[in-house]
């Protein structure tokens, strides 16, 4: 027995040693149809898996937060600055370390400390009834307030993270007084009181329910190549107005990755942070999802070119979210429910 025992020691001890499989934990507020497909093409490049774990955007902070320092979580992928700046003002982010794929992504598309980049970029211009609106009419989100346009604007509630940054955005570019005064005036021209998310505020112009919504432009998309005719015939009767053009140019945001504070597999989450940053990744975004990527050489979807190029804000990110509360408030103190 001896003998037995003694052989099987050395017989395990010239084994290689066990090798544990790479892995990355995502926290996603993406639904898992618009990021999966990505994640599996990673996995099979790299023999990286990615436990894929989706829910609500804020959600997910807060998950983060309870979880503390035994947080399984790798990467935080979500929805608008504001919540990346959120999760890094709470400290549950560190800093990404600059490699050759992400030192590509424009500064404005990155947090100054390193804590969180962008994946994708969203715009947010005007959305008006190709029956009844001239295009030429509206310039401006300043013109929004103008007696004209008294009870034909749709919008969703304050309670959106995406008109949050959009106010946030006017006050670090216009001063709080302008911009006060300009969501004073909006609110007063609203169709009625704001209600659904952005495919709903498309849908209501198509109704005529309102003339004017403002909404992403990957909702419209969305609906133009919805297998549902009705979906898509909703679409058809709207069109998009880049608000601004003369001056600062139309609001954008994005959708970006944050690194956790407490990783565990941190080496492969930059690999797949790189992932999410090369071509092949923002084409898809381009042409899948119909965002616009962050890279200025992957060309956009025959979709997106249909809206038209447009000039962008040049605010840093960061803002938006540094003025979050003045915009929040600012909202409240004007009636936008």
């Amino acid at each position: 027995m001896k003998k037995i025992i003694t052989c099987m020691f050395i017989i395990v001890s010239l084994l290689p040693p066990l090798v544990m499989a790479e892995q990355v934990n995502l926290y996603s507020a993406r639904k898992e149809a618009l990021i999966k497909p990505l994640l599996d093409k990673f996995t099979q490049q790299t023999g990286i898996s990615v436990n894929l774990v989706t829910g609500n955007a804020d959600n997910l902070i807060t998950r983060l937060k309870s979880e503390g320092k035994y947080s399984p979580a790798d990467l935080l992928l979500t929805t608008d600055v504001g919540r990346l700046y959120r999760a890094k003002q709470q400290g549950l982010t560190q800093e990404i370390a600059e490699t050759e794929a992400i030192s590509k992504l424009p500064n404005n598309f990155r947090d100054e400390q390193g804590h969180w980049l962008g994946l994708s970029l969203r715009a947010r211009p005007l959305m008006v009834s190709a029956e009844r609106v001239n295009g030429q009419s509206i310039t401006k989100l300043e013109d929004l307030t103008a007696p004209e346009w008294k009870g034909r604007i749709c919008i969703r509630s304050s309670s959106n993270i995406y008109n949050q940054s959009m106010v946030a955005s006017l006050i670090a570019q216009q001063g709080e007084s302008a911009t006060e005064e300009w969501v004073n005036g909006l609110v007063k021209n609203f169709a009625r009181p704001p209600q659904g998310g952005d495919r709903d505020q498309i849908k209501a112009v198509a109704s005529g329910l309102c003339d004017v919504a403002i909404a992403n432009t990957y909702y419209l998309a969305g609906m133009l190549s919805s297998e549902d005719e009705t979906t898509k015939q909703q679409g058809k009767k709207v069109k998009v107005v880049w608000p601004n053009q003369g001056d600062r140019g139309a609001h954008i945001n994005i959708s970006g990755v944050a690194l956790a504070k407490n990783a565990p597999n941190k080496v492969a989450a930059v690999k797949l942070i790189e992932f999410l940053l090369s071509d092949e990744s923002q084409m898809w975004y381009a042409k899948t999802n119909h965002e616009y990527p962050v890279l200025a050489a992957i060309p956009w979807s025959d979709l997106l070119q249909s809206f038209g190029t447009f000039k962008t804000e040049q605010v840093p990110l960061g803002k938006l979210g540094e003025l979050n509360s003045a915009a929040v408030q600012m909202m409240d103190r004007a009636g936008w429910k």
